[in-house]
């Protein structure tokens, strides 16, 4: 069975032409380099296919009516024919070196552009959307901007410019020449164009199954330690095989339609205007107009009828870059709905109270997880959250950090509403440590500079070792200088933790919020790394998200969440007193059972308790 998947279906005709705004607007912007890119290979192709020509046909129709075929008087013509293509050829390598560098700085603006649109979308939009996909449409929304651009200047630019000179040309010939290969060309586009609409249908399933490809590529290789633990290399092998086939057989019925039904078409065409400009060329040679007129009429007739056969292409290679860019386009038509503020608040106390107020939130398309939720945390206080998995514990420290915007009420710090900070402002106030920290694919010390990039190196170590970072980078080859791998997959789970609480340390906010921070800890390093954040919240206003209830029980309150609501609040010996949900909950993780009277003993607080505090010693 194929694996399920996300469907990316190509882009509608909206962000198509969003994908050419952005392309245009980019040809506007460098316009100093656009001009001479395009212009200078079209005005070299008129010296090669149109004047060339034009002048070995004076010189056939000098020697034609009589005007030899000396040293003398072909020099004149020989010599005007190597000055012409010497000078266009001058013209590529000029015209070359400007495209060169339009193609450069369009890839690299679009490059920012791209990823300063990714990096406004909230947090839902990643969660919809595959990392793998996304970077394939950032990359290809900048990378397809050069093959756009020399589809424009080499063959629609470099070849209609060239046309244009060459029907006034021939208008001075003859008109009728003019009348002949314009019409042959425009009815060949006329019976062309729809078989190439028709086509758009076999190119959007050949777009899709390659990123049906590259999406299971990116899903394989990103899980590959599961694919191995489950010796599934040969089922993934095989449905690899199976998507390329797929790819390869729609890839082929695309083409083949270009082949079979559209070049079969513009064949016969370009062969009927060929024959029809020499019987023109030859009629007219006739009436007076010379050989001359037959060489320059066939010539251009033969250049000109070029551009028929290159209609497909042209489009193929327009449609293209263009479904590959309006693919990620059709991501910005979405617009997000975590946004600062248009006119932002500076930020007016250094206090750090925390105060939700009848906060309501709901998850798309669920029921309301908090319906007018009312929570107040003073500044320098410490809560430890508590109760059952989803009941909104996590949620609250991600609408704490605005990764998505509440319903309804407002959520404050220091007294002002975060939804007018900007949202750099507000998460420069927090210090977070999620349950599964994640790692950046650089050094040891970058992933802990990365809380302060204008830390000195004196104090990312003092942060490593307050979290115990040390104990395991110093034993490292490089130490600080190991690269972790992506994801940090050379790092055990209590060793990212300990990377992630360093950040913490290192960021020296004024708010701390921990979920689940010390999970993947060993009980020994536990004690080490709570003691270190016991010395880290003091003085500052902490939330804690945990699950062993043991963990936080030292906290100034506890609040117990049940499916969205407060439950209970207390410390945890009036919360045990009170034999609640908070009671039953500790007696569980004791080793009783939930029908069981709650346990009144006293818990091991080692951890979590501030050193040198009573309940910091074990009992005997």
């Amino acid at each position: 069975m194929g694996l399920p998947e996300a469907r990316e279906d190509s882009p509608g005709r909206g962000p198509v032409l969003l994908a050419l705004r952005y392309y245009g607007g980019e040809l506007v912007r460098l316009r100093w380099l656009t001009a001479p890119a395009m212009l200078s290979p079209a005005l070299g192709n008129i010296g090669i296919n149109y004047i060339a020509p034009l002048i070995v046909a004076k010189l056939v129709g000098h020697i034609a009516d009589g005007g030899g075929s000396t040293v003398a008087s072909v020099l004149p013509y020989v010599l005007g024919f190597a000055g012409v293509l010497l000078l266009a050829e001058a013209l590529w390598r000029v015209g070359l070196h400007f495209l060169n560098r339009l193609d450069a700085r369009g890839i690299e603006h679009l490059y920012v552009i791209g990823m300063d649109e990714l990096f406004a979308k909230d947090a839902t939009f990643f969660h919809d959307n595959f990392a793998g996909s996304l970077t394939k449409r950032v990359l290809s929304f900048a990378s397809r901007f050069e093959d756009f651009v020399d589809t424009l200047t080499f063959s629609v630019v470099g070849s209609f410019v060239p046309l244009l000179f060459g029907s006034v040309v021939l208008w001075s010939y003859e008109p009728l020449l003019v009348v002949g290969l314009l019409a042959m060309i425009a009815f060949t586009a006329g019976c062309v164009t729809p078989l190439i609409r028709r086509r758009q249908a076999l190119v959007n399933q050949r777009e899709e199954a390659i990123a049906r490809v590259s999406g299971h590529v990116a899903d394989s290789l990103m899980n590959m330690d599961t694919v191995r633990a489950f010796g599934a290399e040969e089922r993934e092998a095989a449905e690899h095989r199976s998507r390329v086939a797929e790819s390869r057989r729609l890839t082929l019925r695309s083409w083949d339609y270009g082949n079979l039904r559209i070049d079969t078409l513009v064949a016969p065409m370009s062969v009927l205007t060929n024959v029809m400009g020499l019987l023109l060329a030859v009629t007219l040679g006739g009436g007076g107009h010379g050989v001359e007129a037959v060489v320059v009429a066939f010539t251009y007739y033969t250049n000109a009828t070029r551009i028929m056969f290159e209609f497909n292409q042209i489009y193929r290679r327009l449609e293209s870059s263009m479904t590959e860019a309006g693919q990620f386009t059709e991501l910005l038509l979405t617009q997000p709905t975590v946004l600062d503020p248009a006119s932002p608040q500076p930020l007016l106390s250094t206090a750090a109270d925390v105060r939700f107020e009848q906060v309501t939130f709901a998850h798309a398309g669920a029921e309301p997880l908090f319906e007018r939720l009312d929570l107040e945390v003073g500044s320098g206080a410490k809560i430890g959250l508590v109760g059952r998995s989803g009941g909104g514990k996590t949620t609250l420290s991600r609408l704490l950090l605005r990764m998505t915007d509440i319903d309804a009420g407002r959520i404050l710090i220091g007294g002002q509403d975060i939804s007018t900070l900007r949202q750099a402002d507000l998460r420069g106030l927090i210090a977070y440590v999620p349950q599964d920290p994640a790692m950046f694919h650089r050094t040891l010390r970058d992933n802990i500079a990365f809380a302060r990039p204008d830390a000195t190196e004196a104090e990312i170590r003092r942060a490593a070792e307050a979290a115990h970072v040390t104990e395991f980078a110093d034993a490292l080859a490089d130490g600080f200088d190991t690269m972790v791998g992506e994801r940090g997959v050379k790092l055990s789970g209590g060793q990212r933790q300990r990377v992630a609480l360093a950040r913490a340390i290192l960021r020296d906010a004024p708010i701390l919020l921990l979920d689940e921070a010390t999970s993947a800890l060993d009980s020994e390093s536990e004690v080490l790394v709570q003691k270190a954040l016991w010395n880290l919240m003091e003085g500052r206003t902490a939330l804690v998200v945990a699950h062993r209830l043991s963990t936080v029980a030292t906290m100034d309150r506890l609040v117990v969440l049940d499916r969205g609501r407060i439950v209970e609040e207390g410390t945890h010996q009036q919360l045990l007193a009170a034999e609640g949900a908070y009671a039953k909950l500790w007696q569980h993780q004791s080793g009783g059972f939930l029908d069981d009277a709650p346990a009144r003993a006293e818990p091991d607080l080692t951890c979590w308790a501030p050193p040198g505090s009573p309940s910091s010693r074990r009992r005997p």
